[in-house]
């Protein structure tokens, strides 16, 4: 399992996520995934499936230190009573006194102010409730200035990201601060597998078009991605992309697939002002 260095973390470059699985499912399927190897797990209180990540967690049979576990506070939860307060049930919920990585979930500052919400994330980690902490969809001169703002550094920024989104700048400036970007909706929310491009390369490599999807996340320097899935085989399938390298000309040409309109997450209450494709 590769790992990817960034700002005194150590995160494992392919994760587990749970977003959109239920409860039930999370039960069965998160054993299932430490079991094949996955040891990065994220969740995020408006998910609503942290207690049940705690659970699976716990039964699995895997110690808790060799997991890093990732959640993130919701925007309701932004003030600092409630930040905290949320903070504390979430390891409650987690059954766990610390996570690995706490995340503000999206950039929202019109009721509290970001100083604020980087204060807060500072003091939980400082309380060693969560040894690490980032964001989450923020755009680069976002992302630059919560770093100036806080006094633990921010070791990514978890945003949208595949072969249809570009990501250059984000990407550029989480470098810059010796961060890293984690990708959600890596799969494209299920678009790359049928993707000719990624079908034809896989087929070169024996894989799948979405393994090649993957692989081209996890290939690239201080990105992770997250893979999400309900199904056995295909967690074992997501995990089986470190026996094959795509050429630079295949990371050329997936890269090419990005498009203007390929966002596919962007609530109007909550976003930023997106960068702009390079």
């Amino acid at each position: 399992m590769k790992i990817v260095n960034a700002n005194g973390a150590a995160i494992p470059a392919l994760g587990f996520g749970t977003y959109r699985i239920p409860g039930p499912d999370v039960l069965r399927i998160v054993p299932h995934v430490l079991s094949l190897g996955y040891r990065h797990i994220d969740t995020a209180q408006i998910y609503r499936n942290e207690t049940e990540t705690g659970e699976a967690i716990a039964s699995s049979g895997v110690p808790r230190g060799d997991i890093f576990l990732t959640t993130k506070v919701w925007v309701t939860n932004f003030r600092h009573d409630d930040f905290l307060r949320s903070v504390d049930e979430s390891l409650a919920k987690l059954k766990t006194d610390y996570v690995d990585l706490l995340l503000l979930h999206w950039p929202k500052i019109d009721e509290v102010p970001m100083a604020d919400q980087i204060g807060s994330l500072n003091e939980v980690a400082k309380a060693g409730k969560v040894r690490h902490i980032g964001v989450s969809n923020y755009n680069a001169a976002l992302l630059r200035e919560a770093h100036a703002m806080s006094n633990a550094p921010l070791v990514t920024n978890q945003v949208e990201y595949h072969p249809y989104l570009d990501q250059t700048r984000v990407i550029a400036a989480a470098r810059g601060i010796g961060s890293s970007v984690t990708s959600y909706y890596g799969m494209a929310d299920g678009t790359v597998v049928k993707d000719p491009l990624l079908k034809e390369i896989g087929a070169r490599h024996g894989k799948s078009a979405a393994q090649v999807a993957l692989r081209w996340l996890v290939q690239q320097d201080d990105v992770i991605t997250l893979s999400k899935t309900v199904s056995e085989s295909r967690a074992a399938e997501n995990l089986a992309i470190y026996d094959f390298e795509l050429t630079a000309e295949e990371m050329k040409a997936i890269h090419s697939l990005a498009r203007a309109n390929g966002r596919m997450n962007d609530p109007h209450d909550l976003r930023p002002e997106w960068d702009p494709m390079v």
